[in-house]
Protein backbone atom coordinates (compact mmCIF):
# COMPACT_ATOMS: atom_id res chain seq x y z
CA UNK A 1 0.00 0.00 0.00
CA UNK A 2 1.18 3.52 -0.82
CA UNK A 3 1.86 5.72 2.18
CA UNK A 4 -0.52 8.58 2.81
CA UNK A 5 -2.59 10.33 5.42
CA UNK A 6 -5.89 8.98 6.71
CA UNK A 7 -9.23 10.64 7.43
CA UNK A 8 -12.03 9.05 9.43
CA UNK A 9 -15.52 10.32 10.25
CA UNK A 10 -18.87 9.17 11.64
CA UNK A 11 -22.32 9.60 10.14
CA UNK A 12 -25.99 8.81 10.71
CA UNK A 13 -27.58 7.78 13.99
CA UNK A 14 -25.20 7.22 16.93
CA UNK A 15 -25.10 3.88 18.72
CA UNK A 16 -23.64 2.38 21.89
CA UNK A 17 -20.62 0.95 20.07
CA UNK A 18 -19.89 3.23 17.11
CA UNK A 19 -16.85 4.58 18.96
CA UNK A 20 -15.47 1.05 19.23
CA UNK A 21 -15.23 1.01 15.44
CA UNK A 22 -13.64 4.45 15.43
CA UNK A 23 -10.98 3.54 17.96
CA UNK A 24 -10.33 0.14 16.39
CA UNK A 25 -9.61 1.78 13.04
CA UNK A 26 -7.38 4.45 14.61
CA UNK A 27 -5.34 1.96 16.65
CA UNK A 28 -4.83 -0.24 13.59
CA UNK A 29 -3.82 2.78 11.51
CA UNK A 30 -1.25 3.77 14.12
CA UNK A 31 0.45 0.41 13.63
CA UNK A 32 0.42 0.61 9.83
CA UNK A 33 3.50 1.81 7.99
CA UNK A 34 1.24 2.95 5.15
CA UNK A 35 -0.53 5.59 7.23
CA UNK A 36 1.00 8.93 8.13
CA UNK A 37 -1.19 11.50 9.84
CA UNK A 38 -4.59 10.42 11.16
CA UNK A 39 -7.33 13.05 10.98
CA UNK A 40 -10.83 12.88 12.42
CA UNK A 41 -13.51 15.01 10.74
CA UNK A 42 -16.10 16.55 13.05
CA UNK A 43 -19.72 15.94 11.99
CA UNK A 44 -19.04 13.75 8.99
CA UNK A 45 -18.73 15.20 5.50
CA UNK A 46 -20.01 18.54 6.81
CA UNK A 47 -16.87 18.77 8.91
CA UNK A 48 -14.74 18.04 5.85
CA UNK A 49 -16.42 20.84 3.91
CA UNK A 50 -15.97 23.18 6.88
CA UNK A 51 -12.38 21.97 7.41
CA UNK A 52 -12.97 21.02 11.04
CA UNK A 53 -10.49 18.29 11.98
CA UNK A 54 -8.72 16.87 15.01
CA UNK A 55 -5.39 15.03 15.13
CA UNK A 56 -6.14 11.50 16.29
CA UNK A 57 -2.59 10.21 16.04
CA UNK A 58 -1.51 12.32 19.01
CA UNK A 59 -4.23 10.86 21.27
CA UNK A 60 -2.91 8.36 23.83
CA UNK A 61 -4.07 4.76 23.91
CA UNK A 62 -5.69 5.40 27.31
CA UNK A 63 -7.71 8.28 25.88
CA UNK A 64 -8.75 6.26 22.84
CA UNK A 65 -9.81 3.28 24.97
CA UNK A 66 -11.90 5.61 27.14
CA UNK A 67 -13.57 6.96 23.99
CA UNK A 68 -14.20 3.40 22.80
CA UNK A 69 -16.30 2.74 25.90
CA UNK A 70 -18.31 5.94 25.46
CA UNK A 71 -21.72 5.77 23.70
CA UNK A 72 -22.82 8.05 20.84
CA UNK A 73 -20.53 9.51 18.17
CA UNK A 74 -17.34 11.02 19.60
CA UNK A 75 -16.58 12.86 16.35
CA UNK A 76 -20.14 14.09 15.95
CA UNK A 77 -22.47 13.06 13.16
CA UNK A 78 -24.39 14.38 10.18
CA UNK A 79 -27.18 13.42 7.80
CA UNK A 80 -26.16 14.76 4.43
CA UNK A 81 -25.99 13.24 0.97
CA UNK A 82 -23.05 14.67 -1.01
CA UNK A 83 -23.69 16.23 -4.41
CA UNK A 84 -21.09 16.15 -7.20
CA UNK A 85 -20.30 19.75 -6.26
CA UNK A 86 -19.83 18.72 -2.62
CA UNK A 87 -17.43 16.00 -3.72
CA UNK A 88 -15.28 18.43 -5.67
CA UNK A 89 -15.10 20.69 -2.61
CA UNK A 90 -14.27 17.66 -0.44
CA UNK A 91 -11.47 16.59 -2.79
CA UNK A 92 -9.97 20.07 -2.68
CA UNK A 93 -9.73 19.82 1.11
CA UNK A 94 -8.49 16.22 1.11
CA UNK A 95 -5.79 16.92 -1.46
CA UNK A 96 -4.54 19.77 0.72
CA UNK A 97 -4.24 17.34 3.64
CA UNK A 98 -2.73 14.66 1.37
CA UNK A 99 -5.44 12.17 2.33
CA UNK A 100 -5.06 8.78 0.66
CA UNK A 101 -7.34 6.73 2.93
CA UNK A 102 -10.90 7.72 3.82
CA UNK A 103 -12.99 5.77 6.36
CA UNK A 104 -16.67 6.53 7.00
CA UNK A 105 -18.56 4.84 9.83
CA UNK A 106 -22.33 4.51 9.49
CA UNK A 107 -25.33 2.68 8.08
CA UNK A 108 -27.03 2.46 4.69
CA UNK A 109 -26.98 6.17 3.89
CA UNK A 110 -23.36 6.39 4.98
CA UNK A 111 -22.51 3.47 2.71
CA UNK A 112 -24.19 5.36 -0.13
CA UNK A 113 -22.12 8.43 0.72
CA UNK A 114 -18.90 6.41 0.50
CA UNK A 115 -20.04 4.98 -2.83
CA UNK A 116 -20.76 8.46 -4.21
CA UNK A 117 -17.43 9.87 -3.04
CA UNK A 118 -15.55 6.88 -4.45
CA UNK A 119 -17.25 7.18 -7.86
CA UNK A 120 -16.61 10.92 -8.02
CA UNK A 121 -12.98 10.36 -7.00
CA UNK A 122 -12.52 7.97 -9.93
CA UNK A 123 -13.99 10.57 -12.29
CA UNK A 124 -11.70 13.22 -10.83
CA UNK A 125 -8.70 10.87 -11.08
CA UNK A 126 -8.03 11.35 -7.39
CA UNK A 127 -6.13 8.37 -5.99
CA UNK A 128 -7.95 7.82 -2.73
CA UNK A 129 -9.15 4.55 -1.18
CA UNK A 130 -12.62 4.81 0.39
CA UNK A 131 -13.84 2.40 3.07
CA UNK A 132 -17.24 1.99 4.71
CA UNK A 133 -17.21 0.74 8.31
CA UNK A 134 -20.67 -0.75 8.99
CA UNK A 135 -22.83 0.53 11.82
CA UNK A 136 -26.59 0.24 12.00
CA UNK A 137 -28.97 -0.59 14.81
CA UNK A 138 -31.42 -1.85 12.16
CA UNK A 139 -29.09 -4.77 11.30
CA UNK A 140 -30.02 -4.38 7.63
CA UNK A 141 -26.70 -4.18 5.79
CA UNK A 142 -26.32 -6.88 3.15
CA UNK A 143 -23.65 -9.58 3.41
CA UNK A 144 -23.47 -9.23 7.20
CA UNK A 145 -24.90 -11.54 9.84
CA UNK A 146 -25.12 -8.75 12.38
CA UNK A 147 -23.81 -5.20 12.53
CA UNK A 148 -22.22 -3.24 15.38
CA UNK A 149 -24.98 -1.31 17.10
CA UNK A 150 -27.73 -3.90 16.70
CA UNK A 151 -27.05 -5.94 19.85
CA UNK A 152 -27.11 -3.01 22.25
CA UNK A 153 -30.14 -1.47 20.53
CA UNK A 154 -31.98 -4.81 20.61
CA UNK A 155 -31.34 -5.07 24.34
CA UNK A 156 -32.67 -1.54 24.87
CA UNK A 157 -35.84 -2.30 22.88
CA UNK A 158 -36.46 -5.52 24.81
CA UNK A 159 -36.09 -3.73 28.16
CA UNK A 160 -38.18 -0.73 27.09
CA UNK A 161 -41.07 -2.88 25.85
CA UNK A 162 -40.83 -5.00 29.00
CA UNK A 163 -41.34 -1.82 31.01
CA UNK A 164 -44.30 -0.83 28.86
CA UNK A 165 -45.77 -4.28 29.36
CA UNK A 166 -45.63 -3.87 33.14
CA UNK A 167 -47.33 -0.47 32.85
CA UNK A 168 -49.96 -2.00 30.58
CA UNK A 169 -50.69 -4.71 33.15
CA UNK A 170 -51.55 -2.02 35.66
CA UNK A 171 -53.45 0.34 33.39
CA UNK A 172 -54.98 -1.96 30.80
CA UNK A 173 -55.99 -0.92 27.30
CA UNK A 174 -53.69 -1.04 24.28
CA UNK A 175 -50.10 0.21 24.15
CA UNK A 176 -48.50 0.69 20.73
CA UNK A 177 -44.71 0.85 20.53
CA UNK A 178 -43.39 2.05 17.16
CA UNK A 179 -39.81 0.86 16.72
CA UNK A 180 -37.15 1.87 14.22
CA UNK A 181 -36.50 -0.26 11.14
CA UNK A 182 -37.39 1.05 7.70
CA UNK A 183 -37.04 -2.18 5.73
CA UNK A 184 -35.88 -4.67 8.35
CA UNK A 185 -37.73 -5.99 11.37
CA UNK A 186 -34.78 -7.27 13.43
CA UNK A 187 -35.05 -4.47 15.98
CA UNK A 188 -38.82 -4.77 16.34
CA UNK A 189 -38.55 -8.56 16.65
CA UNK A 190 -36.14 -8.02 19.55
CA UNK A 191 -39.09 -6.65 21.53
CA UNK A 192 -39.99 -10.26 22.32
CA UNK A 193 -36.63 -11.12 23.92
CA UNK A 194 -37.66 -10.19 27.48
CA UNK A 195 -40.85 -12.28 27.48
CA UNK A 196 -40.81 -14.95 30.17
CA UNK A 197 -44.50 -15.81 30.65
CA UNK A 198 -47.20 -16.76 28.11
CA UNK A 199 -49.18 -13.57 28.73
CA UNK A 200 -46.18 -11.22 28.59
CA UNK A 201 -46.17 -8.54 25.92
CA UNK A 202 -45.66 -7.72 23.20
CA UNK A 203 -48.71 -9.73 22.25
CA UNK A 204 -48.52 -8.62 18.62
CA UNK A 205 -45.47 -7.86 16.47
CA UNK A 206 -45.61 -6.34 12.97
CA UNK A 207 -42.54 -6.31 10.72
CA UNK A 208 -41.88 -4.64 7.34
CA UNK A 209 -41.04 -8.03 5.82
CA UNK A 210 -44.74 -9.00 6.06
CA UNK A 211 -47.51 -7.11 4.25
CA UNK A 212 -49.59 -5.07 6.71
CA UNK A 213 -53.38 -4.95 6.60
CA UNK A 214 -55.17 -2.37 8.72
CA UNK A 215 -58.32 -4.51 8.88
CA UNK A 216 -56.28 -7.51 10.01
CA UNK A 217 -54.54 -5.34 12.59
CA UNK A 218 -57.86 -4.30 14.11
CA UNK A 219 -59.01 -7.94 14.31
CA UNK A 220 -55.70 -9.04 15.86
CA UNK A 221 -55.86 -6.39 18.57
CA UNK A 222 -59.49 -7.15 19.41
CA UNK A 223 -58.61 -10.85 19.75
CA UNK A 224 -55.61 -10.09 21.97
CA UNK A 225 -57.68 -7.84 24.23
CA UNK A 226 -60.34 -10.53 24.50
CA UNK A 227 -57.71 -13.11 25.45
CA UNK A 228 -55.49 -11.06 27.79
CA UNK A 229 -57.73 -8.18 28.80
CA UNK A 230 -55.10 -5.86 27.34
CA UNK A 231 -52.62 -5.66 24.46
CA UNK A 232 -49.06 -4.47 23.85
CA UNK A 233 -48.13 -4.01 20.19
CA UNK A 234 -44.60 -3.73 18.77
CA UNK A 235 -44.69 -2.36 15.25
CA UNK A 236 -41.91 -1.42 12.88
CA UNK A 237 -41.92 2.13 11.54
CA UNK A 238 -41.55 0.69 8.04
CA UNK A 239 -44.65 -1.53 7.83
CA UNK A 240 -46.03 -1.51 4.30
CA UNK A 241 -48.98 -2.82 2.32
CA UNK A 242 -48.87 -5.62 -0.26
CA UNK A 243 -47.61 -3.20 -2.90
CA UNK A 244 -44.65 -2.31 -0.69
CA UNK A 245 -45.89 1.21 0.04
CA UNK A 246 -45.19 2.28 3.64
CA UNK A 247 -48.44 2.66 5.57
CA UNK A 248 -47.31 6.11 6.66
CA UNK A 249 -46.45 7.28 3.13
CA UNK A 250 -50.05 8.24 2.39
CA UNK A 251 -50.10 10.50 5.45
CA UNK A 252 -46.78 12.37 5.13
CA UNK A 253 -44.75 13.92 2.33
CA UNK A 254 -41.73 14.68 4.49
CA UNK A 255 -38.44 13.11 3.34
CA UNK A 256 -34.89 13.00 4.71
CA UNK A 257 -31.69 14.19 3.02
CA UNK A 258 -31.37 10.92 1.11
CA UNK A 259 -34.93 11.11 -0.26
CA UNK A 260 -36.48 8.51 2.05
CA UNK A 261 -39.96 9.03 3.52
CA UNK A 262 -39.46 10.43 7.03
CA UNK A 263 -40.64 7.62 9.28
CA UNK A 264 -38.87 8.29 12.57
CA UNK A 265 -39.46 11.09 15.01
CA UNK A 266 -42.96 12.10 13.94
CA UNK A 267 -45.23 9.89 16.04
CA UNK A 268 -47.58 9.83 13.06
CA UNK A 269 -47.72 6.05 12.66
CA UNK A 270 -48.58 5.47 16.31
CA UNK A 271 -51.25 8.17 16.13
CA UNK A 272 -52.70 6.63 12.97
CA UNK A 273 -52.90 3.13 14.46
CA UNK A 274 -54.36 4.42 17.74
CA UNK A 275 -56.98 6.49 15.91
CA UNK A 276 -57.96 3.47 13.80
CA UNK A 277 -58.38 1.24 16.85
CA UNK A 278 -60.54 3.81 18.61
CA UNK A 279 -62.77 4.23 15.58
CA UNK A 280 -63.02 0.62 14.33
CA UNK A 281 -62.49 -1.47 17.46
CA UNK A 282 -64.19 0.79 19.97
CA UNK A 283 -61.18 0.65 22.29
CA UNK A 284 -61.01 3.85 24.29
CA UNK A 285 -57.65 3.49 26.03
CA UNK A 286 -54.95 3.33 23.32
Amino acid sequence: MKKGNMLIAQSGGPSMVINQSLVGAVLAAKESRSVGKIFGALNGIQGILDERFIDLRKESRATLEAVANTPASALGSVRRKPTPEDCQAIFKVLRKLEIRYFFYIGGNDSAETVHIINEEAVKAEYGISCFHIPKTIDNDLRESDHTPGYGSAARFVACAVKGDDLDNRALGGVKIDVIMGRNAGFLTAAAALARTEPDDGPHLIYLPERAFSMDRFVKDVKAAVKRHGRCVVAVSEGIADRAGTPILAAYTQETDSHGNVQLSGTGALGDLLAKTLKEKAGIKRV
